[in-house]
């Protein structure tokens, strides 16, 4: 069976305009863009994997813009996204499922948690789940104990949290007008 986008809207989405296709590639690639930046400045560069994740404000940026179906579907390109724009440091399939693929898709279902004014708790939710699988993955695939897993973590995902409360409400107040247009 051949993927033409005829065949992706019977498997993911129906209706799908080429508005929605150009935004979709407009976060991949601005996922990609912020991720090579990240990459190539080092910035909270950990030295077995993880990084300040600036490019997940494009994931959750897709996910209040487009909803929850495009923004999973963007999440998870992006994932695939990653092989191009720097290292990915994982052993095995467990270790790609959970530090990756689990832990980047979640950021496209953000938007199905409610925001209270400015604070959104679908950023604190998404980036929670990932805390969650990089921690598993970090005792279960590198055999790290418990609490180390916990603080080598928490390194870049505590400033990645932070960013993101800030920085998503911030830009989606300020596109929102233009968003329902």
């Amino acid at each position: 069976m051949i993927l033409t986008p005829q065949t992706w809207r019977c498997f993911f989405m129906k209706n799908l305009s080429v508005k929605d296709l150009v935004l979709m590639a407009f976060y991949v690639a601005l996922f990609m863009v912020l991720d090579t930046f990240v990459n190539t400045l080092g910035i909270f560069q950990m030295p077995n994997g993880g990084s300040l994740g600036v490019s997940t404000l494009a994931l959750l940026m897709a996910s209040y813009h487009l909803g929850w179906k495009k923004g999973l579907f963007v999440s998870v390109v992006s994932v695939f996204a990653q092989f191009v724009t720097g290292p990915m440091y994982t052993p095995d399939l467990l270790g790609f499922l959970l530090d990756y693929l689990l832990a980047f898709s979640v950021y496209g279902i953000a938007c199905l948690f409610p925001n209270f004014g400015y604070f959104y708790t679908g950023v604190l939710v998404t980036n929670f789940i990932r805390f969650v699988c990089s921690t598993i993955s970090g005792t279960v695939v590198w055999g790290v104990d418990l609490w180390g897993s916990i603080v080598y973590q928490a390194t870049y995902m505590v400033p990645t949290l932070i960013l993101g409360l800030i920085i998503v409400p911030l830009l989606y107040k300020a596109v929102e007008p233009s968003i329902k247009k």
